[in-house]
């Protein structure tokens, strides 16, 4: 089977029917996804808005690029102790 990508929307769409009393597995069934993925979504996406995804989105994408200049800055310290302990 294809495996489909969804949106955020759309799956804060469905999170939201389902708080709204929708049945988890008609909702499964309707957009064709499992009842697993329906509550993998609702532990990571449960109580927000779209707006807030967006947010989260832009916090974890500037996080990864802090932890890059993290690992740059590591390496560079590394590399000058290394030639700093060297007797010459």
């Amino acid at each position: 089977m294809a495996r489909k990508r969804h949106t955020e929307e759309q799956i804060i769409k469905v999170l939201k029917a389902a708080e709204h009393g929708g049945k988890i597995i008609e909702l499964c069934r309707s957009h064709g996804i499992t009842e697993q993925t329906f509550f993998r979504w609702r532990s990571k996406y449960g109580g927000m808005e779209v707006s807030d995804v967006a947010k989260m989105r832009q916090l974890e994408s500037e996080n990864n690029k802090l932890k890059r200049l993290l690992a740059d800055r590591d390496l560079e310290i590394d590399a000058m102790k290394d030639i700093l302990s060297k007797k010459w």
